[in-house]
């Protein structure tokens, strides 16, 4: 059995999107955090911003010299593409080409981070159009992005999302719907653990109907609020630990805090979540 710690635990730049990069980078150090999960939005860093490959790698090096600094690593690249201007499922052709040509280029920004996994969701079809119509175009929208994930060796990185945020893949069998379907081993999955809890559903039989496929965990109190200041209490937040281990689940375990009531002070937010990791995982 695998044994969770400290050292495993990455956290999400997103919170910190009134804030400079290198702001986030001196949290994480101060809060003791190595492990980055590069949220691709503007202020920190944003694709859109760059007009070409080349111009968008001098920029990652900037950043990641920043982080070689502090003794900091990206293990997941996180580009924003919930909402506008991206859509998978889209019947507007040129929205979903400039969707599918975005996570591309991420793919190619990953690499140049230094990671291999690229962070993944569905986003939202038009609710007033046929749901089947939409999730037949995010189906061959992803496997279009898995045939060149493949090629790089990327892991593409699935995430079920709760009702507001998607009517496509918001439970464990859409999940398991959308891997039969795209059939690519470049497709992996995230769980988040506040959409899994939205969903009535439980982490062990995510770790158990999907095994290594599962490569990612959205790690949060309700909410997606500190760990401590939601709903679900001390027993289920070290018991998601606990399951994991059980599993020998060995990928990524990621503090997604993602709420705007603490962009104003995003540093305490994740320093009060690390306390709390600290009162049951071991440093090391």
């Amino acid at each position: 059995m695998s044994r969770i710690t400290m050292n495993d635990i990455a956290v999400m730049s997103v919170q910190y999107v009134q804030y400079s990069f290198p702001y986030y980078l001196d949290s994480m150090r101060k809060c003791g955090f190595s492990r980055i999960d590069m949220w691709g939005g503007a202020p920190h860093y944003c694709r859109l911003d760059h007009n070409s490959s080349r111009e968008a790698a001098r920029k990652i090096a900037q950043l990641r010299a920043m982080m070689a600094d502090r003794g900091q690593d990206v293990v997941i690249y996180t580009p924003e593409t919930l909402g506008y201007p991206f859509n998978y499922s889209t019947p507007d052709f040129a929205l979903r080409s400039r969707t599918i040509d975005f996570m591309k280029y991420a793919m190619e920004d990953a690499l140049e981070f230094g990671t291999h996994r690229v962070f993944l969701n569905t986003g939202c079809h038009s609710r007033d159009l046929p749901r089947e119509e939409g999730w037949k175009r995010t189906v061959d929208s992803y496997r279009s992005l898995c045939d060149v994930a493949e090629k790089m060796g990327i892991h593409l990185v699935l995430e079920q999302l709760q009702p507001y945020e998607s009517n496509l893949c918001t439970t464990l069998p859409h999940i398991q719907q959308m891997l039969k379907e795209v059939d690519s081993p470049a497709l992996k999955v995230c769980v988040d653990l506040v959409a899994m809890e939205v969903a009535g559903e439980n982490l062990e039989d995510y770790c158990k109907s999907l095994g290594d496929t599962l490569q990612w965990v959205h790690y949060s109190d309700s909410h997606h609020m500190i760990l401590g200041d939601g709903d679900y209490g001390r027993e289920k937040l070290e018991g998601y630990v606990r399951t994991l281990e059980k599993y020998d689940f060995k990928n990524g375990l990621d503090l997604e805090i993602n709420d705007s009531i603490y962009w104003e002070d995003p540093h305490t937010s994740i320093r009060r979540s690390a306390d709390y990791l600290r009162s049951f995982l071991p440093e090391k």
